[in-house]
C-alpha cells in the first residue's frame, strides 16, 4: 500500500459489567482538521475483550476507503493480539499453541481481513487517565449497558454512597459519604493531600468501611467505574500476581488496593457504579460535602 492515503486518528474502546455481561463499544474518530464523529453500540451477553475487539472492527469497517490510521485503544489484548500474535494464529490456521481455538476466534478472523485494506499503528493509551478522547469513548461504551436497578431498599445491609472532589493543580482533594443503616444516617469524610483521582476514590472507599461498628453486609455505591471494576474484577488477579500487572510492573495505587483488599477479607462488600448524569440524592449530597471539606481544607492550609 504505497500510495499517499487520507490520514485519520481513531479511539476504541470495549466495556463489559459484569464481565461476562452486558457490554458497550465505542469510537472515536478525529480528522486532521480536528473534526471528529463518534459510534457506540453494545450487545446483551459479551466479555469486556469482545466488546475491545468490537470497537476495532466496527471502527475500521466504517472506513469505506483504506486509510492511514493512528487507532488509540487501552486493550493491551487488542494492541497486543494485532501486534505480536496474529501473525502466529494465521499459520496455525486459528489455533493456540497448544491446538485449542483462540478465544474470540470469529472477531479475530474479521479484524484479520479489515487490517489488510489499511495502513494502522497501533498505539496503546492508558485507560482512566487524563486523554479526553479516552475518557470520551469510555463513557460512550459504558453508556450503552443498560444500567442494573440498584438495591436501595435493602434494609439489612449498610448502604454507604460515596464522592470526592480532586484538584489536581493542588494535588489534593477530600471524600465524604452518606451512610445508611435502615433509617439511621451518619456522615463521614476528609481531606487527602497526596496520590490521585483515582487514588481518593479508593481512600474514600476504605475510609467509609473503616468507620462500620460491625461488619453487616454492605452497599457501596460510586460514580468511579475504576473503584468498581478495581475491586470486582481486576483486583483477584492482582493478587496472584502478588499485586503486579501482566506486563511485571507494579498496580498503580497498590497500598490503596491492598488497604482495601484487607478490609473486603471481612466485609461483605457489593460494589454499584452509579450514573453520574442520573445519581441518587445520597450521591450528591456527598459530593457536595467533598467540596465544602475541601475548600474549607485549603483555606486553613493557604491562612
Amino acid at each position: 500500500m504505497s500510495e499517499l492515503l487520507p490520514e485519520i486518528t481513531i479511539y476504541t474502546d470495549g466495556s463489559c459489567s459484569p464481565n461476562p455481561g452486558e457490554g458497550g463499544w465505542a469510537v472515536a474518530f478525529i480528522a486532521p482538521d480536528n473534526t471528529s464523529e463518534t459510534l457506540h453500540g453494545g450487545e446483551k451477553q459479551t466479555t469486556n475483550n469482545r466488546m475491545e475487539l468490537t470497537a476495532a472492527l466496527k471502527a475500521l469497517q466504517h472506513l469505506t476507503t483504506s486509510h492511514d490510521i493512528t487507532l488509540h485503544t487501552d486493550s493491551r489484548y487488542l494492541k497486543d493480539g494485532i501486534t505480536e500474535w496474529l501473525e502466529n494464529w494465521r499459520k496455525r490456521d486459528w489455533t493456540t499453541i497448544t491446538g485449542e481455538d483462540v478465544a474470540n476466534r470469529d472477531l479475530w478472523q474479521q479484524l484479520s481481513e479489515e487490517i489488510k485494506r489499511h495502513k494502522i499503528s497501533w498505539q496503546w493509551v492508558k485507560g482512566h487517565a487524563d486523554n479526553e478522547w479516552n475518557i470520551l469513548v469510555d463513557k460512550l461504551a459504558g453508556s450503552v449497558r443498560q444500567r442494573p436497578n440498584l438495591p436501595l431498599n435493602d434494609r439489612e445491609a449498610v448502604h454507604i454512597f460515596l464522592s470526592i472532589t480532586w484538584r489536581q493543580k493542588f494535588l489534593a482533594g477530600a471524600w465524604a459519604g452518606v451512610m445508611q443503616y435502615r433509617d439511621t444516617y451518619k456522615v463521614v469524610g476528609g481531606f487527602r493531600a497526596e496520590g490521585s483521582g483515582n487514588s481518593l476514590h479508593i481512600f474514600s472507599a476504605i475510609e467509609a468501611l473503616r468507620n462500620l461498628k460491625r461488619p453487616l453486609a454492605i452497599h457501596l455505591y460510586t460514580t468511579s467505574g475504576y473503584l468498581k471494576d478495581g475491586a470486582t474484577n481486576w483486583m483477584p488477579q492482582w493478587r496472584r500476581r502478588d499485586w503486579l500487572t501482566r506486563e511485571g510492573l507494579e498496580v498503580s495505587n497498590r497500598q490503596d488496593w491492598q488497604d482495601l483488599a484487607d478490609l473486603l477479607h471481612y466485609i461483605p462488600v457489593k460494589f454499584h457504579q452509579i450514573d453520574k448524569e442520573n445519581p441518587p440524592c445520597h450521591i450528591l449530597e456527598a459530593k457536595e460535602i467533598a467540596k465544602d471539606l475541601f475548600e474549607s481544607e485549603h483555606e486553613k492550609e493557604n491562612a
